[in-house]
């Protein structure tokens, strides 16, 4: 299996595997359209020439990033796809210099193992927020809010501090 940054081949497989996942309201659609408009920031999986995990890196802040529409053919479960992805995401944000990466996440057994951390959704900035609006779920959200600090956390809560 090959992890690697999406490309205009992939939108197509993409946007069908989120699909299958909002359409059980587990995650927010994302239109082909979206997906090509933000394709730089998303990150495959690919088996045998096929898609079979997706999920974004959607920078927020200087100091937050989100992973977004996480999303792994449940052909391929347990078999360690969606770890792959997520690590290539954390790696990518260490390298932007992000202190934090949050998932609003059903998962937290599955971002645990990845040493995220429950936080308070309250205690996160409103700019998360942004693309609520359009879930059914905006006034009753049960997702949980979990937090993966990188190595440059230390350094720029100093830098707040200061």
């Amino acid at each position: 299996m090959e992890v690697r940054k999406a490309a205009a081949a992939d939108v197509e497989s993409m946007q069908q595997l989120i699909q299958q996942f909002a359409d059980d309201g587990l995650m927010l659609p994302r239109t082909v359209k979206s997906l090509c408009e933000h394709l730089q920031s998303f990150t495959v999986a690919v088996e045998d020439g096929r898609v079979v995990g997706v999920a974004g890196l959607h920078v927020l802040w200087k100091d937050l990033a989100e992973i977004r529409s996480l999303a792994v053919d449940p052909q391929v479960h347990g078999q360690g796809v969606g770890r792959k992805v997520v690590e290539h995401l954390l790696h990518e944000a260490e390298q932007l210099g992000i202190a934090q990466v949050l998932s609003l996440t059903y998962q937290t057994g599955f971002f645990e193992k990845l040493n995220f951390h429950v936080v308070r959704k309250e205690s996160l900035p409103h700019k998360v927020w942004k693309d609520c609006i359009y879930c059914k779920k905006f006034y009753h959200c049960d997702e949980v809010a979990m937090v993966y600090y990188t190595q440059h956390y230390e350094a720029f809560q100093a830098i707040r501090e200061a």
